[in-house]
C-alpha cells in the first residue's frame, strides 16, 4: 500500500530499460494468441508441465520438498498425501486450479486473499486468518548469526493495510491508468511487505503474480512455470525485496529493483514458451498472422533481423513475403538497401 499511496505510481518515471522490456512483453502478449491456437494437444502438455513445476518450485523456495517421483501422482492425479510436505504441494495445485479455471472471474480483494491463503495452508491451525503474532523476515548466511532483514506491518495494522492495498490497485488500474505491469508487479511486491500471513505469504505473493497477469490478457504463466523461473533465479528474488524494502515504511523506498526483477521473469517466461511453441508445425495463415502482429508490436522502426526474431519459428522467405506483400499494400515503407535497412509502419 505504501507504494500506491499519493499519485506515486501515476507520476512514476518509468526509465527506457523498463520500458523495453515492456515493449517486448507486449509483442509477446500479441503472438500468443496465435500459438495457442495452432496446436492445443501441445500446449495441453506444456500446461500439464507448467502445474508441476509451478506446485514443485514454489513449496521448494520455502523449504518443503516431496520425491520427484511422488509429484506428478500428487498434482494431476488422485492420489493421497502421505505427509504434511506433500499435503502442502496438493494445497498448492488446488490453488492453481481455481486461478486456471476462474480467474476471470476473481476479483483481488482481501476476502480472496484468505481465501488462496486457506487453500493452500489447509491443514495448520491459521489458515485463512490474518497473522496473530508479529513476524520479521529473517535473513542467514552461512557462519553469520541471522539478522531481521525487514518488519512487516503489525498485527493490528494488518487488515486496514491488506484493504488499502487491494483498494489503492484497483484505484491504480481504472482511474489512474498506471501501465498493468507496473500496477501488478507493485501490487504483489507490497503484498509481500506487509506480509499479512504466519507462514505462505511468499506462496500466496505467486499465485496472485499468476492471476493478475491473467487478468491482463498476460497468460504465459499457464504453459511457462513463473515460479520455476522464480525458483532458479532466487538469489536475485531476495536481494531485490530486500534492495526495494529499504525505505517502505516510510515511502521513500525505490521500486525499480524490484520491478525490473519482475519484468525479466515475465519475459523470460515468454521467450521459453516461444522458443517451445516455435517448434509447433504452424499454418501458413498462422505465420502470415504472427508476421502482421509482430510488426504492430514495434514501437517504431524495425530491421528484418528484429522481425525474424519476433516471429519464432517462420523462415526468413516467409517473412520477406509478407513484407513485399504490406509494402504493395503501403501499410509499410523500406527507408534503405540491404537487410539492415530499416521498415517504417504507415
Amino acid at each position: 500500500m505504501m507504494s500506491f499511496r499519493g499519485s506515486r505510481l501515476k507520476d512514476f518515471p518509468i526509465p527506457a530499460g523498463s520500458v523495453w522490456l515492456m515493449t517486448e512483453i507486449a509483442r509477446s502478449q500479441g503472438r500468443q494468441e496465435l500459438y495457442t491456437k495452432q496446436a492445443p494437444q501441445v500446449l495441453k502438455a506444456l500446461l500439464e508441465t507448467a502445474l508441476i513445476q509451478s506446485a514443485e518450485s514454489s513449496n521448494r523456495i520455502e523449504g518443503v520438498t516431496v520425491d520427484p517421483s511422488r509429484l506428478k501422482p500428487l498434482i494431476v492425479g488422485n492420489v493421497r498425501p502421505k505427509d504434511r510436505s506433500e499435503e502442502e504441494v496438493q494445497n498448492y495445485r488446488k490453488a492453481l486450479n481455481l486461478i486456471h479455471t476462474s480467474r476471470g472471474n476473481i476479483e483481488l480483494t482481501p476476502a480472496l486473499l484468505l481465501k488462496l491463503h486457506g487453500i493452500i495452508q489447509a491443514g495448520s491451525g491459521d489458515a485463512g486468518q490474518w497473522k496473530q503474532v508479529e513476524n520479521e523476515i529473517i535473513e542467514t548466511r552461512f557462519g553469520q548469526a541471522p539478522v531481521i532483514r525487514f518488519k512487516p506491518v503489525s498485527v493490528k495494522e494488518t487488515p486496514a493495510a491488506v484493504e488499502e492495498l487491494c483498494r489503492s490497485y484497483r484505484h491504480a488500474i481504472d482511474q489512474e491508468r498506471v501501465p498493468p505491469l507496473l500496477a501488478v508487479g507493485t501490487f504483489v511486491f507490497d503484498f509481500l511487505c506487509i506480509h499479512p500471513f504466519r507462514d505462505g505469504n511468499g506462496r500466496a505473493a505467486r499465485l496472485l503474480t499468476l492471476l493478475s497477469l491473467y487478468q491482463h490478457g498476460i497468460e504465459v504463466g499457464r504453459y511457462i512455470s513463473l515460479e520455476r523461473l522464480i525458483e532458479e533465479s532466487k538469489e536475485d528474488y531476495y536481494r531485490v525485496l530486500k534492495e526495494s524494502s529499504e525505505g517502505w515504511h516510510s515511502g521513500k523506498h525505490d521500486i525499480l529493483p524490484w520491478f525490473n526483477y519482475f519484468l525479466s521473469i515475465v519475459r523470460r517466461a515468454y521467450k521459453e514458451f516461444e522458443a517451445r511453441a516455435g517448434q509447433i508445425k504452424v499454418s501458413r495463415g498462422g505465420k502470415t498472422a504472427l508476421v502482421h502482429a509482430a510488426i504492430q508490436g514495434f514501437l517504431g522502426n524495425f530491421t528484418l533481423s528484429e522481425l525474424e526474431r519476433a516471429c519464432p519459428g517462420v523462415s526468413r522467405d516467409m517473412v520477406r513475403q509478407v513484407l513485399k506483400t504490406l509494402q504493395k499494400e503501403g501499410k509499410i515503407k523500406c527507408l534503405g538497401k540491404g537487410p539492415g535497412a530499416a521498415w517504417q509502419k504507415r
